[in-house]
């Protein structure tokens, strides 16, 4: 399954990157992590703290997917709105989720900070602007939920919008306790780390599962054989037959990487930036001074061959950036294509196979992938040493 297409832009940014040998031997272990993304790599670090033996295995090369095309924004804030998701579930499962959304990103803080080299995680406000004033009703209507909940959160109304940015809104939130990350560098440094805490990584392995007894679950390769007591799949979009069973669709969305600039005047403390209409529009700047833009998502799961399918888009989105900031002078340096997953309800799929009690899902599907499978791995590690989670119930796979 081709999972993106186009020239990505964090590859140029991190050079050292470990090599892992391919399985050509016959192990054992207590937990498989089948998928070497953002979800597998998380599932990974999260399970080296503890004495558990941990072998993760990628079929490519990890963080090769879909997590290489990720833009690095880590917010709470979810596509559904908080009071969209209390009319949905309930006041009660709607605010905890979102509560676990705002420990994940202070959670992806601690694991940044506990890596040995930068991977660029740097604390943000989010600005979340009506595109028009008939959105203004619904943005209202949040800050009262967020509010009432005691999330931090400010409203802006036009003028403020304008002292404080070079465009003008009708009205905005302003969010605290978001953040951004360079995907890539995160995603290679949590598995170096992991590695040397004595998880077993292999690269350039598929694997087949060829049957289980009363102890283990027994997978092969080309080149050798695993046993495992239990296994998380955490292989994002690859899941998709597994995936539509249970509410999941792939669509299709583009980013850009603009040419660096040497300052951002009018964009106050360089928040995040997005937008209440839907397919919607966000930017966020980079340490090296380049601004990523994305959005234009279109209902399609097929990633476009066509170079100029990815030009069309990477203009447009080039033309929304200079309509928020027309002083900047940039160009586009990068520009892809890439697929994503989202669920019906907005929610991810996190836990245990309703019919296999070995079997686990770690699926950040939605806009939050990276904060989804943050949730994802500190459940599931409760779910395999206390066999429960509070939580396990609001993201369950046969919900």
């Amino acid at each position: 399954m081709k999972l993106y297409n186009g020239d990505l832009y964090w590859p140029e940014t991190y050079k050292h990157i470990s090599k892992y040998k391919q399985l050509n031997e016959v192990i054992t272990c207590d937990v498989l992590i089948v998928g070497g993304g953002m979800s597998g790599a998380l599932c990974a670090h999260t399970l080296s703290k503890l004495p558990i033996k941990t072998v993760l295995v990628e079929k490519e090369t990890i963080g090769s997917g879909s997590s290489t095309a990720n833009t690095g924004l880590l917010q709470y804030a979810n596509d559904k709105m908080l009071h969209e998701f209390i009319e949905k579930l309930g006041e009660e499962k709607a605010v905890r989720f979102y509560k676990l959304c705002v420990k994940a990103v202070d959670d992806l803080e601690v694991v940044a900070n506990e890596l040995a080299d930068p991977v660029d995680f740097i604390r943000r406000d989010s600005l979340y602007y009506a595109s028009s004033e008939e959105d203004v009703p619904k943005l209202q209507k949040e800050y009262d939920a967020l509010k009432k909940h005691q999330f931090d959160v400010d409203y802006l109304d036009k003028n403020a919008i304008k002292k404080m940015f070079s465009f003008e809104k009708p009205a905005a939130l302003l969010t605290k306790g978001d953040a951004e990350v360079n995907p890539f560098k995160f995603i290679h440094t949590i598995i170096k780390n992991a590695h040397q805490k004595g998880v077993r990584i292999y690269e350039e392995t598929e694997l087949q599962e060829i049957g289980s007894d009363e102890e283990y679950m027994y997978f092969q390769s080309e080149t050798g054989k695993i046993a495992a007591k239990k296994v998380i799949y955490s292989t994002g979009y690859e899941s998709i037959p597994f995936a539509k069973k249970i509410g999941g669709k792939l669509n299709r969305t583009y980013a850009i990487a603009t040419t660096p600039l040497p300052a951002f005047p009018n964009w106050t403390e360089n928040c995040l930036i997005w937008e209440t209409k839907r397919p919607y529009f966000y930017m966020r700047t980079t340490k090296d001074g380049r601004i990523i833009a994305g959005g234009l998502d279109e209902k399609i799961n097929e990633v476009p061959s066509s170079k100029s399918i990815i030009e069309k888009h990477s203009k447009l989105l080039l033309q929304k950036i200079k309509e928020h900031f027309p002083q900047y002078n940039v160009d586009v340096s990068h520009a892809w294509v890439a697929k994503f997953g989202e669920s019906v309800d907005g929610l991810p799929f996190i836990g245990q196979h309703p019919k296999n009690d070995r079997v686990f899902y770690c699926l950040g599907y939605g806009g939050n992938g990276t904060v989804y499978s943050m949730i994802g791995a500190q459940m599931i590690k409760d779910l395999i040493v206390y066999q429960s989670n509070p939580d396990a119930e609001i993201v369950r796979l046969d919900r």
